[in-house]
């Protein structure tokens, strides 16, 4: 997905960003092209990272596991 937004002015360090319909997205002027300036028009392209979920979640399964084996009483033999 392609989300367009155009920087509507520089606060601090902070850029505000807004769409079409008036929303605005508080976005780290620094994490911007260093050329930016009021009333450019930007493209942010949004996709799901599904191999970091995948990760995380294989992570978080395998924290769980071994939280719920710690409880157990283990066999000396």
């Amino acid at each position: 997905m392609i989300v367009k937004l155009t920087i509507d002015r520089f606060e601090n360090d902070k850029a505000v960003l807004i769409n079409d319909n008036g929303q605005s997205v508080i976005w780290p002027a620094d994490k911007l092209p260093a050329d930016c300036h009021e009333g450019q028009a930007l493209e942010f392209f949004i996709s799901a990272d599904l191999k970091t979920e995948a990760k995380n979640r294989h992570l978080a399964k395998d924290i769980l596991n071994e939280i719920l084996n710690t409880g157990e009483e283990k066999n000396p033999n």
